[in-house]
């Protein structure tokens, strides 16, 4: 009887990837993202196990919906205090906090457990081009490019 493969810790490899987020759609963005955190893309992949790499996403803040989104998507948060429901549309919380954006998008597709808050740890957002995880070597990962568009 042969026994199921179980990657140890000390063996897992882990890359670190730059995603343009660039006139990507924020949803097929946040799925590949999510992807590469949870390490579904490598053939070790373990459901229980923290078997993903580190994903940075630059450009934030250029990231793109479709249809109505822009005035229609809303964005909650509550201060804990009665009545401090704030409530804000995409191109409002683009304007302020663009990181945010990516960040509750690929959250919401991490599982809602320990393993999802920790996976949660390896994402790094920024608005511009500029991040300071030069030291690390990251690959450029190109995701989801559209068609007729250059890549």
């Amino acid at each position: 009887m042969e026994k199921t493969y179980l990657p140890q810790k000390d063996s897992l490899e882990q890359k670190w990837y730059v995603i343009d987020a660039q006139n990507q759609r924020l949803g097929r963005l946040a799925t590949q993202i999510a992807m590469i955190l949870r390490g579904k893309n490598k053939p070790t992949y373990t459901p229980f196990m923290d078997t993903g790499d580190f994903v940075i996403v630059v450009n934030a803040d250029k990231v793109e919906v479709t249809g109505r989104k822009r005035e229609q998507k809303l964005y909650r948060r509550h201060s804990g205090r009665p009545g401090g429901m704030k409530v804000e549309t995409f191109s409002q919380l683009q304007a302020r906090i663009p990181e945010r954006i990516v960040e509750t998008a690929v959250k919401g597709m991490l599982p809602k457990n320990a393993l999802g808050r920790q996976l949660f740890t390896k994402l790094k957002v920024y608005a511009g081009p500029d991040h300071p995880h030069q030291a690390q070597k990251p690959e450029v990962l190109t995701v989801n490019t559209i068609a007729g568009e250059k890549a």
